[in-house]
């Protein structure tokens, strides 16, 4: 395959996370045992067919460009393809920061975690003494019911249920249509039951007091709905922490990991760095969000902790070591073994599975703000996977019985909430044969 430098820029890297270590974290690391010459080949053998794939989608137009990372262990192969726009010229970086939205679901579960850890939470334990707002609830009779015909709540809501999206409001899977919540959820401007909006000029307190006006849509524990329970996890460990929810990240997950470019917005020293982002229409790339007037440059007024997080791929690679590697990174200790087990174990019934694929799609379930995957996936991915996409086209895989970690970051917006097919071939490329 020839290929221009301008279509694929940085085509391969070696990188580790020794690379953002300090000292006393390196030596730590070099307990490690080196990664055999046989592993090392293998990631670059499989960053070999990822290129293939992502020179098909830029081939195709789907893609202007990405940054793909296969890891096993410390160690990485990165892929740095095509250009950060369209409009301007300038070729993808691994350093290019992207809109990684939906994958801060896990940096919010882990901070959650992270105060389960240490007493402040517990995971049965009721959010309302910390939200007020949300006392006192009242469940909808069935989904299109009207806003008054409401039964009693079976039990209050738990830490737990919003972690695994059990909390009785969200995105519903289906059969809600033009039905009256939906319609008092946007007359109210909710944030939470549909695409980010780092723009909105609604404040923490005022949204959960808006959001505690309307009935649950299901009772704790029932359904799984997606979302809204990430934004009211935001607002809960922001109170529980006695912090902003940006302080509160930076100090408790950023910082320790040296994730130095991830943040709810993109300062003006590092603009330039972020990728425009697209959407497909008629077969072609439309420009969705331009980095020169994008919301994601300004602090935002509601800190989106379902999907409100720009980053890079090595920043992304640090928490994913740091899950696989049981919760700690020399010299820190991010969370604790038993948090990381919780957070990536399935809670879903079989029921609750079934009514989640239009989400989910099959073979996956739901743990702390992440997939799980139940048995191997068409592309092969393993039993005991885990990890979630970014609607605004990214995507990340960690097995824990490999070592493996899995990140693509692209410009292009999903059209639906399954991947769309660049993504799927990505773990195909990364997982199928399986990983040895």
């Amino acid at each position: 395959m020839n290929l221009s430098r301008r279509r694929f820029g940085s085509l391969l890297g070696a990188c580790s996370v020794e690379a953002w270590l300090t000292w006393p974290a390196k030596l730590l690391l070099a307990q490690v045992p080196d990664q055999p010459a046989a592993n090392t080949h293998s990631l670059r053998m499989r960053a070999g067919r990822v290129i293939e794939v992502l020179a098909r989608h830029i081939d195709t137009g789907y893609l202007s460009g990405a940054v793909a990372l296969i890891g096993r262990g410390a160690h990485a192969e990165v892929v740095a393809v095509g250009n950060r726009s369209l409009e301007q010229p300038g070729l993808m970086q691994r350093e290019s920061i992207f809109r990684i939205t939906s994958m801060t679901k896990p940096i919010t579960a882990v901070a959650t975690l992270q105060l389960i850890d240490e007493g402040t939470l517990r995971l049965d334990e009721r959010i309302d003494p910390w939200l007020p707002e949300l006392r006192h609830r009242r469940v909808l009779r069935h989904i299109d019911a009207a806003l008054d015909d409401t039964v009693p709540v079976r039990r209050p809501i738990t830490v737990e249920d919003l972690l695994t999206f059990r909390c009785g409001l969200g995105v519903p899977m289906s059969g809600a249509g033009d039905c009256p919540i939906q319609r008092r959820i946007a007359e109210l401007q909710l944030l939470g039951f549909g695409p980010p909006n780092p723009a909105s000029p609604v404040t923490p307190d005022e949204w959960l007091r808006r959001l505690g006006t309307l009935p649950l849509m299901a009772q704790p524990g029932d359904a799984w709905l997606y979302n809204t329970g990430s934004y009211i996890l935001g607002v809960l460990i922001a109170r529980a922490a006695r912090k902003p929810l940006p302080q509160l990240l930076e100090e408790r997950i950023f910082a320790p990991l040296g994730m130095k470019d991830t943040a709810f917005s993109v300062p003006p020293a590092k603009r330039e760095r972020l990728v425009s982002a697209y959407r497909i229409e008629a077969g072609h790339a439309r420009l969705d969000d331009d980095p020169a007037t994008s919301p994601w440059t300004r602090t935002p007024t509601f800190p989106d902790a379902a999907a409100g997080l720009v980053s890079t791929v090595d920043d992304f690679f640090a928490l994913s070591y740091a899950l696989l590697n049981l919760g700690r990174f020399a010299p820190h200790r991010l969370v604790s073994r038993d948090a990381v087990a919780a957070m990536t174990r399935d809670y879903l019934t079989p029921s609750q599975r079934a009514a989640a694929l239009p989400f989910l799609g099959t073979h996956r379930g739901w743990g702390f703000g992440t997939a799980i995957v139940t048995e191997t996936t068409p592309q092969g991915v393993p039993p005991g996977a885990y990890g979630w996409n970014g609607g605004f086209g990214t995507s990340w895989v960690a097995d824990p019985a490999s070592g493996t970690t899995a990140i693509l970051l692209t410009q292009t917006l999903f059209s639906s909430p399954l991947p769309p097919a660049v993504h799927q071939e990505f773990w195909s490329a990364v997982f199928a044969p399986p990983v040895l």
